[in-house]
């Protein structure tokens, strides 16, 4: 079955390609208000926190020391490990991601697919592999994310700093509007998932076992690898990757690179990310429309695996009701809002074009104009 259309007030209007080009600069009467940023002007603005200093969680801070000191040792450790570890090192990171892309990401933050019970399940697993807090707190704060994307209201507000957004923001106190904002966010889809609530309230015991005990055991126990090698390669330097890897979405992503779908955010296009998240850096795309499955307008499974492993699951059954946006409400964006770059490699950028006197599509004017130079 194809992936449904979400339906969105932007198919309301009955606007061609020319009508949207000549208001592609002007995108201050979007209706969906992508980001919420008028709104959320208004709403900060009534609450006085200018006096808001952020504070170091030490404890927080010293768990991110000890990760990616840890890391350091870890990849100086790699080049001692056996083949079958390095593979499984590698098994890890990509399934485990998985676990955020397809599951924590764009099923449970964004309900962008439905998935069946087994495929739920899998997704936890894979997720807990990865380490990332449990689904529902992540899928919180990343809806609170999207809804106040570069604001104070935004957990990792990427208009703070690189740093703060990459990591900083996990050691250091929120501000007041996270904490209020974070009590509007609609949960009840999730707080009625039994999956997700008992991901929840077991999350400490299931990190002990999937995060840490199951990678190192494995190849200790099946191929007799050094545990010691096991513990900093295999838990420390694999999770720590895998972090990373995430943190650069809410980073990079919101940093560099091109915005042909909204040129007003901070959100961009970023292939580097693309390929190392599996997909996730197309965001430029991802937060206009943030409901699609895909998190992108490319179909390359090579730029977004996540997109193929979605897609395979729904041919086995597991996974449906994949939601997507049509072309043409694609084109009447990146017309409207978009920098310019959407078009550059598009049938959409060649429609004027010529290929010399006596094209019927050399416009009405200029032919004239040629004509009388005759």
């Amino acid at each position: 079955m194809p992936p449904s259309i979400s339906k969105s007030p932007l198919l309301e209007e009955n606007l061609t390609t020319s009508d949207v080009r000549q208001r592609k600069n002007d995108c201050n009467d979007n209706p969906l208000n992508v980001d919420g940023k008028e709104e959320i002007k208004g709403e900060e603005s009534s609450t006085n926190y200018t006096d808001f200093k952020p504070e170091i969680r030490w404890p927080d801070l010293i768990v991110q020391i000890f990760i990616h000191a840890g890391a350091l040792y870890g990849f100086y450790l790699m080049f001692s490990i056996k083949f079958y570890s390095f593979l499984w090192f590698i098994a890890l990171i990509y399934g485990s991601g998985f676990g955020i892309t397809a599951g924590a990401h764009r099923l449970w933050s964004h309900k962008a697919y439905k998935a069946k019970l087994p495929l739920r399940l899998l997704l936890v697993f894979l997720f807990t592999i990865a380490g990332q807090r449990d689904a529902y707190t992540w899928a919180h704060d990343h809806r609170v994310h999207h809804k106040y994307s570069e604001t104070d209201s935004d957990p990792h507000n990427a208009k703070r700093g690189f740093f703060f957004a990459h990591v900083g923001w996990l050691f250091l106190t929120p501000h007041p509007n996270v904490v209020d904002k974070r009590k509007t966010i609609d949960m009840s889809d999730l707080e009625a998932d039994p999956i997700v609530m008992w991901h929840k309230r077991l999350y400490v015991p299931l990190f002990a076992l999937f995060t840490i005990i199951l990678p190192v055991a494995v190849p200790w126990y099946f191929w007799g690898e050094d545990l010691w090698l096991c513990f900093w390669t295999m838990f420390n330097l694999r999770f720590c990757t895998t972090l990373n890897i995430a943190f650069f979405v809410n980073s990079a992503a919101h940093m560099w690179g091109q915005r042909p779908y909204d040129k007003n955010i901070n959100p961009a296009e970023n292939i580097g990310v693309a390929v190392a998240a599996l997909g996730e850096g197309w965001h430029n795309y991802h937060h206009v429309f943030p409901w699609d499955y895909k998190t992108g307008e490319l179909g390359n499974y090579t730029l977004n695996p996540t997109t193929g492993f979605i897609d395979f699951f729904a041919k086995v059954g597991w996974a449906f009701e994949r939601k997507s946006v049509s072309p043409d409400m694609i084109a009447r964006r990146a017309a409207r809002c978009g920098d310019g770059t959407h078009f550059l490699n598009s049938e959409e950028a060649h429609k004027d074009a010529v290929w010399g006197y006596g094209d019927k599509d050399i416009p009405s004017d200029d032919e004239v104009e040629l004509r009388s130079m005759q």
